[in-house]
């Protein structure tokens, strides 16, 4: 889908630097709250409740998820009628199971810790709400804030979108944004590219079987433990001789587990792997080729397998054309030296992808390092002393706000060049 070029001036009233410059210390004061509270996975009360506090009182149509902590919000602009369309922004608020080494003042101390930036992501959509609700007049367009839990690990996305989520404004969604914080990026700057953005990800679990034995005597039993090593590189082998380099496929072991001895050689042993891919062809060959190659691979050993390939999570994958618009409107905000395409997919995963397989849209990353901290000493994402700051929390919501406000006015003007109503 390709969009027009954006006008050098936004029609219509659009929030402004000052608006989001006087909503930072709120905006600072909620991160930190969500910081020192963090929740994982899909019931997370206490981040839903300070969502719901944080809207108290403005005009919005807000529901929460049946089987999730989910809220989604609806604002309804006073111009609708003159597309009948809507724009969604995604935050995400889970943490993870970690033990936080930030050294904050405002540090969790329940185990938990928003290592990823999700209490940035949480934050910044409800700046985004108060500074889109305050133009809502303006609005040709309905406005869909899906505050989601279960990211990491547990496709909160999908559960979302189960529970109809896209259709929450009863309108066609004509774009999707959402952005992620990186702890290790130059605050201020935004990154992404067209086409793949992101993994698809894929879990491959093989479990070994032998026939147990003396560990003196392995001419006497099927060692498992072995034949799981060989098996690893025969994989790698196997992905950089069959597989286009230019479409990649990253495995990874993140499990090995056999034996209870030294001295004795078990009947099984258990691999846990991730696969990461770009394309839905890649992925499609991933799970028709790399269990077959593992099946043969331990059958020429005598050993049997017990297989299972799940292609857990797309590949995110942007709009070309809003993947333009998404950088054009941050340069538009925060100058041209502040946005970059980057060359390459980024090999992490996403659940937003099952948005942009419906929705077309863009996804990206905003610089988030605490400023003053030298690059060698930034941590990233998911460490344990992963530090964000929250110093660009007014620029963040002031983009995603633009991001569905001018997204809006260009359905508005496509509608009027085709002559639409």
């Amino acid at each position: 889908m390709s969009l027009p070029t954006p006008a050098a001036n936004p029609p219509a009233p659009l929030p402004t630097t000052a608006e989001a410059d006087a909503l930072l210390p709120k905006l600072q004061q909620i991160r930190r709250s969500l910081h020192q509270s963090p929740e994982v996975g899909l019931d997370l009360p206490l981040t839903q409740r300070t969502v719901l506090d944080a809207l108290d009182g403005l005009d919005l149509e807000v529901t929460t998820g049946a089987g999730l902590s989910s809220v989604v919000v609806v604002l309804r602009g006073g111009r609708r009628e003159e597309t009948h369309a809507g724009v969604l922004l995604r935050g995400d608020m889970d943490a993870l199971p970690i033990t936080e080494e930030t050294g904050f003042d405002f540090a969790s101390d329940n185990g938990a810790m928003h290592a990823c930036g999700h209490d940035l992501h949480t934050t910044g959509l409800v700046g985004a709400v108060h500074l889109l609700h305050a133009h809502r007049a303006q609005l040709p367009g309905d406005v869909v804030f899906m505050f989601q839990p279960g990211e990491e690990g547990y496709d909160g996305a999908g559960r979302m979108i189960d529970e109809g989520v896209l259709d929450a404004a009863g309108v066609p969604l004509v774009g999707a944004y959402g952005v992620h914080v990186s702890a290790d990026q130059e605050p201020g700057h935004a990154y992404t590219r067209p086409g793949p953005y992101m993994a698809a990800f894929s879990r491959f679990d093989v479990t070994v079987r032998g026939r147990g034995g003396h560990a003196a005597r392995p001419e006497n039993a099927l060692d498992p433990i072995e034949a799981g090593a060989a098996l690893i590189g025969q994989l790698q082998e196997y992905i950089t001789r069959r597989f286009n380099i230019f479409d990649s496929v990253v495995l990874t072991v993140g499990m090995f587990h056999g034996g209870t001895a030294p001295n004795i050689i078990p009947e099984t042993a258990d691999l846990s792997m991730s696969v990461r891919t770009f394309s839905p062809e890649a992925t499609a060959r991933a799970e028709e080729e790399l269990p077959r190659v593992a099946q043969s691979f331990l059958a020429a050993h005598g050993m049997g397998a017990d297989i299972t390939f799940e292609t857990l999570l797309p590949a995110t994958v942007n709009d070309d054309g809003e993947a333009d618009f998404f950088l054009e409107t941050f340069a538009e905000l925060f100058g041209d030296d502040h946005v970059h395409r980057v060359p390459h997919p980024r090999t992490g995963s996403e659940d937003f992808s099952r948005v942009l397989q419906r929705v077309p849209g863009s996804y990206g990353h905003l610089g988030a390092a605490m400023p003053g901290v030298d690059a060698a000493a930034q941590e990233v994402n998911h460490s344990p002393r992963a530090r964000h700051g929250d110093g660009g929390l007014g620029d963040q919501s002031l983009f995603l706000a633009h991001l569905a406000a001018r997204r809006l006015h260009r359905e508005l003007d496509r509608r009027a060049a085709a002559g639409q109503s």
